[in-house]
């Protein structure tokens, strides 16, 4: 598994100029901290200044399982409450090989767009920089109708709630892995959506959150 690890990270997440992108990436299961929930909650703080360094594949598997991941592969609980198990979030991860939509059932990430998108998405955030810098940053995004069907006009508040629960998730891992992150609110709904191509999504998808996460600069 180990070997499995270090190679699929090369192959992903590791600069290789002009190298090619995979559409699909099964990803390795989620790494096993020995940090306590306080101590993350203790040690939680907004990061904007990231090293270089490129994000591992298991660092980046753990960050996608603790916003979304299965819980209960019985009854498909997730690691965030959802209203009902509507379960109406979409989690998008953008690095410097491209943007890529994370499948919690099968515990992989499909190829949306190649390429580095990282400074477009800091210019979607109104040109919070960081974001630009940062390794990699998860866009929550949300289906409010998996929601509304049940819940009607409460449904919105739902999902923001659940948004929350999530990005609270990815923050405290984040500190589990000796990382960083920084959440982010101040975007273009148009220009993240644009980026993210949700008008081409099977149903209609909003952008909710922005985190962007990677090793404190020291």
């Amino acid at each position: 598994m180990k070997k499995y690890a270090i190679i699929l990270a090369v192959m992903l997440f590791a600069a290789c100029p002009g190298g090619n992108v995979a559409e699909e990436y099964k990803l390795p299961e989620p790494l096993r901290t020995n940090r306590s929930i306080e101590e993350c909650l203790a040690a939680r703080r907004s990061v904007r200044g990231f090293a270089s360094d490129t994000l591992t594949t298991e660092q980046i598997a753990t960050l996608l399982w603790a916003a979304q991941g299965i819980t209960d592969t019985a009854r498909g609980f997730r690691t965030a409450p959802s209203a009902g198990a509507t379960y109406p979030l979409e989690t998008y991860l953008v690095t410097h090989q491209g943007i890529f939509l994370y499948h919690p059932a099968a515990h992989k990430i499909t190829l949306v767009k190649k390429g580095d998108k990282r400074a477009e998405l800091a210019l979607a955030c109104l040109g919070q920089y960081w974001v630009g810098k940062a390794p990699a940053s998860i866009v929550l995004c949300a289906v409010p109708e998996r929601t509304s069907q049940r819940y009607g006009e409460r449904a919105m508040r739902y999902i923001w709630m659940e948004a929350g629960h999530a990005a609270q998730n990815i923050l405290l891992e984040a500190v589990a892995l000796d990382l960083g992150g920084v959440p982010i609110g101040a975007f273009s709904d148009d220009a993240v959506s644009k980026l993210l191509d949700l008008d081409k999504a099977e149903d209609k998808t909003i952008p909710l959150y922005v985190l962007s996460v990677g090793t404190p600069k020291r």
